[in-house]
C-alpha cells in the first residue's frame, strides 16, 4: 500500500512552506545526507508567468531548494523545456527571482545516458543528472493534456529526455496512444523518483498543457513517493476513472501499481466540473480507410490564425513535420500529422487547439465510436 500526503494549499509562503517540508520529511528526509547532490524537477515546459498554470509555481521550488539545503545537501533545479531557453523560463517564471539568495544548481539537461528500459523500446537517452542523483524531487503540475488526457507525476519525468529526443519518441510511438504510456511509466520506472509532490493549487482545465489552458483554482497539494498513486488519486478527486489516464492503466498492466493508497492529511471533496480535453480515437472502422479516416475525419490541431504570430515555433517542434509556414498563415498536413500535439503544448501564444471536424463526429455517432 502505497502513502498519500494532501494538503489544502495556497500560494502563501508562511503556510506553503511548512507543507512542503513535511511532505519531504516524510517521504525522503532520511535519504538527504550532507552533500548528497538533489536534482529537483518542476515542469519547466514553456516561458510562462505564475498566473498561466503552465509551470510548477516558484514558492514550490523554492521551499524544496530550501528544504535540502536545511539537510547540508546540494540542490540542482533541472528540466530539459519544450520551448524557449532554460534561463528565459526560470525569470519568466519568477523562479529566479524566488531563488534569490540561496545557494542552488539551476542546470538544465543536457546529456543523457542509454538505458535498457526493455521491449519494446530498449536502450533510450534518459538525462545523466536525473540518473545519478542522489535524490530526486519530482515537482509536477496539475495539467490537462490534449494527447494524453491529463499530465501529471509519471508525465513530468519525460522531461527528462533531452531536447529533440521528446518528438522523436512522440514520432516513433506514432498514433498509439497506450505505446506512449507505456514508454511514459517506463522513463518513470527508470528515472524513479524519491517523491513527487504534485502542484495542484492554481491547476490547468480545458486545452492544456501549454498556454491554450485554462487556470483553475483547486487548492491542493499532493505528495506521495508513488507517482502513479497521485496520478489515480487525482483522477479520483476530479471524478473520471483512473484507467482512463492511460499511464495509470498501463502501470497496472504491468505490475507497478497497487490500487491500494492510504490517504493522509486533509479530506477533499470531489472537484466538480474539471474541464478535461475531449480524447477521440487516432483511428477507428476498417483498416484500409485508416489513411482517409485520420486525414478527415477525427481530431486534429487546428490554428486560430488571429491569434497566431507566425514564430514557427510549431514547426520546429513537429516530429512528423506535418506543419508548413504560409505567408500568413501556418499549414498542416493532417495526411502525415501523428496528432501527437506537441505544436500546441509548446505554442507559445495559446493559437493552436485540438479540434473534431463535422462528418468525424457524425461518423464516430453513426459507428458508436466513443473511445
Amino acid at each position: 500500500m502505497s502513502t498519500v500526503i494532501l494538503r489544502k494549499a495556497t500560494y502563501n509562503y508562511d503556510t506553503l512552506k511548512p507543507q512542503i517540508f513535511e511532505m519531504l520529511d516524510f517521504f525522503c528526509g532520511s535519504l538527504i545526507k550532507k552533500n548528497s547532490r538533489v536534482v529537483i524537477k518542476p515542469n519547466l515546459l514553456t516561458p510562462a508567468s505564475p498566473d498561466r498554470a503552465v509551470l510548477t509555481h516558484p514558492l514550490i521550488v523554492k521551499a524544496s531548494v530550501e528544504y535540502v539545503l536545511q539537510k547540508g545537501a546540494h540542490p540542482q533545479i533541472s528540466d530539459s523545456p519544450g520551448t524557449g531557453s532554460f534561463d528565459m523560463i526560470l525569470r519568466e517564471s519568477g523562479i529566479r527571482d524566488a531563488l534569490t539568495g540561496l545557494h542552488v544548481d539551476p542546470k538544465e539537461f543536457e546529456t543523457s545516458l542509454f538505458i535498457d528500459i526493455g521491449d519494446p523500446f530498449k536502450h533510450i537517452e534518459i538525462a545523466e543528472d536525473a540518473l545519478k542523483a542522489d535524490v530526486l524531487i519530482n515537482l509536477p503540475k496539475l495539467k490537462t493534456h490534449t494527447q494524453m488526457l491529463l499530465t501529471l507525476g509519471v508525465k513530468n519525468l519525460f522531461g527528462c529526455i533531452v531536447g529533440l529526443r521528446k518528438p522523436e519518441w512522440h514520432f516513433r510511438t506514432g498514433v498509439d496512444r497506450e505505446i506512449f504510456a507505456k514508454l511514459l511509466v517506463k522513463i518513470y520506472k527508470a528515472v524513479n523518483p524519491t517523491v513527487t509532490i504534485l502542484d495542484g493549487i492554481l491547476a490547468m482545465e480545458g486545452q492544456g498543457p501549454g498556454k491554450g489552458g485554462i487556470p483553475r483554482e483547486i487548492g491542493v497539494l499532493i505528495g506521495s513517493n508513488d507517482a502513479v498513486s497521485i496520478d489515480t488519486f487525482v483522477c479520483k478527486i476530479i471524478g473520471i476513472d483512473p484507467d482512463k489516464l492511460l499511464t495509470n492503466k498501463v502501470a497496472k498492466e504491468m505490475g507497478f501499481f497497487n490500487e491500494e493508497i492510504n490517504v493522509k492529511g486533509d479530506r477533499i471533496l470531489e472537484i466538480k466540473d474539471f474541464k478535461l480535453p475531449q480524447i477521440t480515437p487516432l483511428v477507428f472502422g476498417p483498416k484500409r480507410l485508416h489513411r482517409v479516416m485520420r486525414k478527415h475525419l477525427v481530431q486534429r490541431p487546428v490554428c486560430d490564425d488571429s491569434v497566431c504570430e507566425l514564430c514557427e515555433e510549431c514547426l520546429q517542434h513537429c516530429p512528423a513535420n506535418a506543419i508548413s509556414h504560409g505567408r500568413k498563415k501556418i499549414h498542416f498536413n493532417y495526411d502525415a500529422c501523428i496528432r501527437c500535439y506537441c505544436c500546441i503544448e509548446i505554442c507559445p501564444y495559446g493559437a493552436l487547439r485540438a479540434e473534431e471536424t463535422f462528418p468525424g463526429k457524425v461518423v464516430r455517432k453513426v459507428l458508436k465510436v466513443n473511445k
